[in-house]
């Protein structure tokens, strides 16, 4: 699968995974800054995201092939992995069945454990979304409060909207795939195969994905990895602390 992308700045290659919902615009201004930094940035739209080809397959194994097909078509070598989430757990599976491509692997507020279905209300809530009805940004906002009360969560899922055509809007998600196969996203990682990289887990100081029991499985599996926490920030650490983050980020590939 062809994965569309998002691509600036020139240097070494440094390749950011969206979570869940979300799209690689979601790390425009932090890639910008980035790439500031002597780096070129991909940001990828995982399979089923964004503007990427929609796909009735979904799961890690194949959202770790995509990024391999993307790698060897633009010839990405020895790439910096950055993976928030969803993307997380993809960047951790790269890492595990492609180390020789990983120069460092860097994973935002997720382990490799198994995590229980908990985006039900947000689902429900996207599903309920009628664009026969619905004509404006605002429209959209009000009916998804009755399912998603936290107004920072709505205006991220938001980003997914978009003009169809004059008059109807859309979502940039192929919702129904998405919603039969929510269970994969919280799946374990297997435990057989180890990454021996260099790798840096950053976990927000408000979130519970990376718990202090969490650290003994994630050194098993990642021997040579560091966990810091990002302070005052949840699991979209990223954009509630991205000074923290993008200091620990850069400080962390550039040592």
């Amino acid at each position: 699968m062809k994965l569309y992308s998002n691509v600036f700045g020139e240097g070494a290659p440094f390749v950011i995974l969206h979570g869940f919902l979300g799209m690689g615009d979601n790390w425009k201004t932090l890639g910008k800054k980035i790439a500031e930094q002597g780096f070129q940035v991909h940001l990828l739209d995982q399979r089923n995201h964004g503007r990427s080809p929609h796909n009735d397959n979904f799961s890690y194994e194949v959202m770790s092939q995509d990024l391999k097909i993307y790698c060897d078509a633009n010839n990405l070598e020895n790439i910096n992995l950055l993976g928030h989430s969803m993307g997380g757990k993809t960047a951790m599976l790269f890492a595990v069945n492609y180390s020789e491509m990983i120069n460092e692997l860097i994973v935002a507020d997720i382990g490799p454990k198994y995590y229980p279905l908990h985006h039900q209300d947000i689902l429900d809530g996207l599903n309920s979304l009628n664009f026969d009805v619905l004509r404006s940004r605002g429209e959209v906002d009000q009916e998804l409060s009755k399912y998603v009360p936290d107004m920072g969560v709505r205006m991220f899922l938001l980003k997914n909207l978009y003009w169809k055509e004059k008059g109807v809007l859309g979502l940039r998600l192929h919702l129904d795939v998405l919603i039969k196969n929510a269970s994969e996203i919280g799946v374990e990682l297997s435990q057989e195969k180890t990454f021996l990289g260099s790798s840096l887990f950053l976990k927000g100081a408000k979130s519970n994905y990376i718990i202090q029991g969490d650290e003994v499985r994630i050194k098993n599996q990642f021997p040579n990895s560091s966990i810091k926490e990002i302070p005052r920030a949840g699991h979209w650490l990223h954009a509630e602390n991205p000074v923290d983050f993008l200091t620990n980020v850069l400080e962390f590939v550039k040592k």
